[in-house]
């Protein structure tokens, strides 16, 4: 169980607390991230391991995490206590049954629980990442999901907040690895828990999210989009100057005639750049394939003669 935390002292506890018992052979971790409230102590109290991380913000806590933690399955989730427990049994089964990341699909108990802004954002890029790597994928967002070892230990980590779900799911989609999901409850903050996550800031974190995923993962469509947008306004600045040149044989525009042809060449230079870093994309690729085929798949369970063959 890996649990990152921050000022999460109303609810760590019972969080700690529910999971032991759902999953009682787990061996619960609170990352800490440099709290300023009682977090890492009543966590302790409730029989977790607690090791502070004092970098801020959610992506160098799991960074930390998933570095430090040697386990064959990980279930992580928020130590605000809206996910539901009794559900991790679940989640854990999949990643035996063969999958390297199961999400845990938010199915809201209250409308209060789920705000308007954080849910059309979650659609916008839960969309977005369908489409680009042509796989659906219903909550992108979820802090609850499970993984196997061979997910962790190849999941080169670089965000540094709320942005981590994006990686993690990127991470799965990019190396076509089996995912699951499993809808479980989400429910309300209970009373005293404040939410870390601010709609607008989020909301434009979630913009440039998308916008560098389609650049890093599709670099040819990006930059040659860009291309045939400059090489689209070279055209239209040119045609006045074709008709003159056509009718006295003289290009008396040279501003707009140099102008012509510097988003020429920046055209092209953009159409090469997608070249060369889709060349370049195809490389990273391998590398975290390479990383993620030395650790063995999750262990299935053995059928028993009454499971046939």
């Amino acid at each position: 169980m890996l649990v990152p935390c921050y000022n999460e002292a109303p609810t760590v506890e019972k969080v700690v607390v529910d999971f032991r018992r759902a999953l009682p052979g787990a061996i619960v971790h609170v990352f800490d991230n440099d709290s300023e409230d009682e977090t890492a102590r009543l966590a302790r109290n409730a029989g977790a391991r607690v090791q502070v991380v004092s970098a801020r913000g959610k992506g160098h806590v799991v960074r930390r995490l998933f570095a430090d933690v040697e386990a064959d399955v990980y279930l992580l989730v928020d130590g605000d206590d809206t996910y539901s427990a009794g559900h991790g049994p679940l989640l854990v089964e999949q990643v035996m049954a063969g999958h390297d990341m199961v999400v845990s699909v938010r199915e809201a108990t209250d409308t209060s629980a789920y705000r308007s802004g954080h849910a059309f954002g979650n659609r916008a890029l839960t969309g977005f990442l369908a489409w680009l790597f042509g796989r659906p994928c219903r909550d992108i967002l979820s802090g609850y999901r499970a993984f196997s070892r061979r997910f962790v230990k190849s999941f080169p980590s670089q965000s540094s907040g709320f942005e981590i779900e994006t990686e993690l799911t990127v991470h799965a989609l990019e190396l076509h690895m089996p995912v699951a999901e499993v809808t479980a409850p989400y429910k309300e903050r209970p009373d005293g828990s404040a939410s870390k996550l601010d709609t607008w800031r989020d909301g434009f974190r979630i913009l440039r999210t998308m916008l560098t995923l389609f650049a890093r993962e599709r670099p040819v469509a990006f930059y040659g989009t860009i291309g045939a947008a400059l090489l689209a306004l070279a055209a239209v600045l040119s045609v006045p100057l074709l008709i003159t040149y056509a009718q006295t044989g003289l290009v008396p525009r040279f501003p707009t005639a140099i102008l012509t042809a510097a988003l020429l060449v920046m055209s092209a230079l953009s159409l090469l750049v997608g070249v060369i870093l889709d060349s370049v994309t195809r490389g990273r690729r391998e590398l975290k394939a390479l990383a993620y085929l030395r650790w063995p798949a999750p262990a299935r369970p053995e059928p028993t003669p009454a499971d046939g063959p």
